[in-house]
């Protein structure tokens, strides 16, 4: 058994127990519009979110995020800041590719690419958790033999690849890693001694 779960969702889940949530936003694109799905890209009202927010992080340099910054600051909710550097740079640094994504927004994997040094010679769009045809597949292999171009995606996709592209095409696929850098050192720590003291807490009141 365990006896923690990290989870990159479930925050609406009323079945799960949360000793910490960690609402991240990026602060290129903020909430979008603020409204509920479907009038929005928000799963729940952002006020009634905050009531359940252990604290906020701001990932990157923008000014979007802003309104909801505020909101919960007001709510007296901790705001850390972080930014995401590629890893192994020197894999990608002055190399040619064709760069394809299945994300929310893939303008950002191409930034992160040409920020690692990679030449982003292609880069091909697809929605959000796409599953890859065959023939999409082909067609982008393809295209990198004609001209010359290295296969790259994120690790999000390279998921969803394991499931169902042939081997041949993982064998010329470059992967894309990313890690997430706290601007303040101890803000992990802390969010981890602060889950524990949560979850003991709880284990107290069974």
């Amino acid at each position: 058994g365990c006896d923690f779960l990290i989870m990159d969702d479930g925050f609406q889940s009323a079945r799960l127990h949360i000793d910490f949530a960690l609402v991240v936003v990026d602060t290129r694109y903020g909430i979008g519009n603020g409204r509920v799905i479907p009038g929005g890209p928000l799963r729940a009202n952002i006020v009634d979110q905050l009531v359940f927010t252990s604290a906020l992080l701001k990932m990157g340099e923008g000014t979007a995020a802003d309104p909801v910054v505020r909101q919960a600051a007001r709510a007296g909710r901790p705001i850390f800041e972080a930014h995401t550097e590629p890893r192994a740079r020197e894999r990608f640094a002055g190399k040619r590719f064709l760069a394809f994504a299945g994300i929310g927004h893939p303008e950002k994997f191409f930034g992160t690419l040409r920020q690692a040094g990679g030449d982003v010679v292609l880069a091909k769009s697809f929605p959000d958790h796409h599953f890859y045809a065959e023939d999409e597949l082909a067609e982008l292999a393809a295209t990198a033999k004609r001209d010359g171009l290295r296969l790259v995606t994120t690790a999000k996709d390279a998921a969803r690849l394991r499931h169902g592209a042939s081997q041949e095409f993982l064998d010329q696929l470059e992967v894309l890693e990313i890690d997430a850098v706290f601007e303040l050192d101890h803000v992990p720590e802390r969010i981890i001694d602060e889950t524990l003291d949560a979850w003991r807490q709880r284990k107290l009141r069974r």
